[in-house]
C-alpha cells in the first residue's frame, strides 16, 4: 500500500495521495502505541500470582488475566464455579414456570468486559485450527455437532469461568488435559 501512494506515476490523484499518507502515518503511529501497551500489559499481567496462573488456561491471555484481577470480585464470595459464571451473565436467561424449564437467550448481567474477554478467548479454540485438538468424543465436539460456534463459545467460556473460579480457590494452574477432556 506504501510503494502504491508513494509511487509519483500512480494514477491516484495528488489529494488522495496526500490523504492516504496521512492515514498511513496515523496507523503507524497507533501501532507503535497498541504495541508500547501490549508490553505494559504482558509485564503487568506477571507480576501477580493470580494473572499468572489465569494465564495457564488455554484461551486466556494477559488482557483476560488482568482484567479478571482488575474487575472480578473476590471469588471467595462464591461457594462454587457454577455461582461465579452467572455473576459474569454466561448462563442461559430462565422463562420457566409450572415445572417446564424454558431457558433463552445469555443473560448477559453482571461484568461484560471478563464476560467478552472470555468468549474472545474460547472461539479460537472452537474455530479450524482449534478443532483439530479437539478429541472427536468430547464435549466440544459433540456440541459443535448439534449447534453453531457461537452458543458453544458462550458454554466454554461458562467452563472456563468454573475453572477460573477452581483455579484460584485451590491456587493451582489450569490442568490442560482436564479441561480439554471436560470442555
Amino acid at each position: 500500500m506504501t510503494a502504491l501512494v508513494e509511487d509519483a506515476t500512480s494514477d491516484l490523484p495528488l489529494l488522495i495521495r496526500e490523504e492516504c499518507q496521512d492515514l498511513l502515518a496515523q496507523i503507524a503511529e497507533k501501532t507503535v502505541r497498541i504495541t508500547g501497551r501490549a508490553k505494559k500489559l504482558s509485564a503487568l499481567a506477571t507480576q501477580t500470582d493470580r494473572a499468572r496462573r489465569l494465564q495457564t488456561m488455554p484461551g486466556v491471555g494477559p488482557m483476560t488475566a488482568v482484567a479478571v484481577e482488575a474487575f472480578g470480585p473476590d471469588l471467595a464470595q462464591f461457594r462454587t464455579g457454577r455461582d461465579f459464571a452467572p455473576w459474569l451473565g454466561l448462563v442461559p436467561r430462565q422463562h420457566s414456570s409450572g415445572g417446564k424449564e424454558r431457558l433463552g437467550r445469555m443473560a448477559k448481567a453482571g461484568q461484560s468486559d471478563i464476560r467478552r474477554l472470555l468468549i474472545i478467548g474460547a472461539m479460537p479454540r472452537l474455530n479450524w485450527l482449534g478443532t483439530r485438538a479437539i478429541a472427536e468424543d468430547s464435549w466440544p465436539s459433540r456440541m459443535l455437532a448439534q449447534k453453531p460456534r457461537m452458543p458453544v463459545a458462550i458454554a466454554l467460556a461458562n467452563k472456563m469461568a468454573w475453572q477460573f473460579w477452581a483455579m484460584l480457590a485451590k491456587n493451582e494452574d489450569c490442568k490442560v488435559p482436564a479441561l480439554a477432556g471436560a470442555a
